[in-house]
């Protein structure tokens, strides 16, 4: 749980009661930041403030109903931190390929285009000295890197070569739960919204891998299906 913290604040009184259930409250704590709400993957960069702490537990019961508070504690410190985060905006962090393309400049334009295509973004280019060879350096997601080296190659019949190593992450400025709402918005993206959504569709993509549930519709419109017609 590295880049994740969790603050409360105590008031008098309290200190007996937090240090009895410390451990489920850390617990629930690290059940919910281990496998987070959007892909079940652990979360980053987030910060939980739990602001109030109540209860009426007696210091001589504790020993006997310990285990089952310890166990709905937990519980419940771990569905409100995933509540709570899904409240406010939510954030896709993708991991990230460096990738270097060497090419000539007859397939220079193709390589951008493969590129393009499966949302990389160019840092560099260089011509070799003494060569007609041009090392270009880019970022690819690695969801966008399966295919990617035998697409390159059938788009520049053998002309460019790809090489990708793992670089860092990165986080998507799109909300993964966006949903187009003014008039503009519904003209350019749809009633849906899914077009262009590029958090969403990784999202789904990785619940659908993981076997959770998604939002995708196998029927979407069952008025407007066609009855095939019986022949006599």
């Amino acid at each position: 749980s590295s880049g994740i913290n969790a603050e409360w604040p105590l008031r008098p009184g309290d200190m007996s009661c937090l240090w009895d259930y410390e451990s489920s409250v850390i617990r629930g704590f690290d059940l919910a930041v281990s496998s987070g709400p959007l892909c079940e993957e652990p979360m980053a960069a987030t910060l939980f403030v739990l602001q109030e702490w109540i209860g009426s537990w007696q210091s001589d019961t504790t020993e006997s109903v310990g285990q089952p508070i310890a166990g709905q504690i937990v519980s419940a410190v771990k569905e409100g931190c995933r509540q709570a985060f899904l409240k406010k905006p939510c954030r896709l962090m993708i991991a990230m390929y460096k990738c270097e393309v060497q090419a000539t400049a007859e397939v220079l334009g193709r390589v951008y285009g493969v590129l393009a295509k499966r949302q990389g973004r160019v840092i560099s280019e260089e011509l070799k000295e003494g060569s007609g060879t041009f090392v270009i350096a880019a970022v690819l997601p690695v969801a966008e890197s399966l295919g990617f080296a035998d697409e390159i190659r059938k788009k520049t019949s053998g002309f460019a070569m790809p090489q990708l190593v793992f670089s860092h992450w990165e986080t998507l400025q799109e909300d993964p739960f966006w949903v187009p709402t003014t008039e503009e918005e519904l003209a350019h993206f749809g009633e849906l919204g899914d077009s262009g959504n590029l958090a969403h569709d990784y999202m789904m993509s990785a619940r659908k891998r993981k076997g959770l549930s998604t939002d995708e519709q196998i029927v979407v419109s069952g008025e407007k299906q066609r009855t095939l017609k019986k022949n006599k």
